[in-house]
């Protein structure tokens, strides 16, 4: 584990997005291209504003959304489909984003992602991590277990009071109780992950996180320990409850 921390988002949203350009530009060199998975919602505007900005080679980097609610539409405020299309997609040329739709046959779309995702190794996994300590839409108690890729999971009340709290929902209970979500097993197939975890809505799951003797399904991202190249990116609110 490698904490990097930054005075502001701001800085922090930098920091991370250099990593993740010299990350992608590794891969192209030694491959032709790179595989990323890449994280929604609120805590990673300053990064994506920062790596739009770098002069990436996007044709040569495929894209793979991480989760989704089922039963909202594309045009739905809290789409991640809409939030991608609009925040990052619409401001780069030739990326390729593999989407999973919150709509239609969910075990065919499961199917489909998870063949593609399994053709060749990621080699950058974008993880933020929830105020409830989730990666992707893995809520504890989260399975540590499945080998599946992308999985149907229900949301607990933390991670769905989060989505209120950011504004994306109005109030919990127009919040879907279930949404696709990319697992845990898949995301420690990546070959680097990079977590960028903003704001102080975040310490208790960063503290609970990194002091944790072991893996903890109550603690999703305690997965992430066992990884042998994991990044994690924070500014000075979300480290507060850290020691020196």
């Amino acid at each position: 584990m490698n904490i990097i921390i930054s005075k502001t988002p701001a800085e922090m949203g930098k920091a991370a997005a250099e990593k993740v350009r010299s990350l992608i530009f590794d891969a192209i060199e030694k491959q032709g291209y790179a595989r990323m998975m890449v994280s929604t919602g609120q805590s990673q505007f300053e990064f994506f504003e920062n790596i739009i900005a770098s002069d990436i080679p996007w044709e040569k980097v495929e894209l793979f959304h991480l989760d989704e609610y089922i039963g909202i539409p594309e045009t739905h405020k809290a789409s991640f489909v809409k939030y991608l299309k609009e925040r990052f997609l619409a401001k780069v040329t030739g990326a390729k984003m593999n989407f999973i739709s919150g709509e239609g046959d969910v075990q065919k779309q499961i199917d489909s992602i998870s063949a593609i995702i399994r053709e060749k190794p990621v080699d950058i996994g974008v993880i933020g991590i929830g105020e409830n300590a989730h990666i992707a839409f893995n809520d504890p108690p989260a399975d540590f277990d499945t080998k599946d890729a992308y999985a149907v999971v229900t949301l607990d009340e933390d991670c769905r009071k989060q989505q209120v709290g950011e504004g994306w929902f109005p109030t919990i209970d127009d919040v879907p109780k279930q949404a696709i979500s990319i697992t845990v097993h898949e995301i420690l197939r990546c070959k680097t992950v990079v977590s960028v975890v903003p704001h102080a809505v975040k310490a208790n799951a960063i503290k609970n996180t990194v002091t944790a003797k072991q893996a903890d399904n109550k603690i999703p991202a305690t997965a992430l320990l066992s990884h042998p190249d994991w990044y994690l990116y924070l500014d000075d609110a979300s480290a507060s409850l850290l020691d020196n």
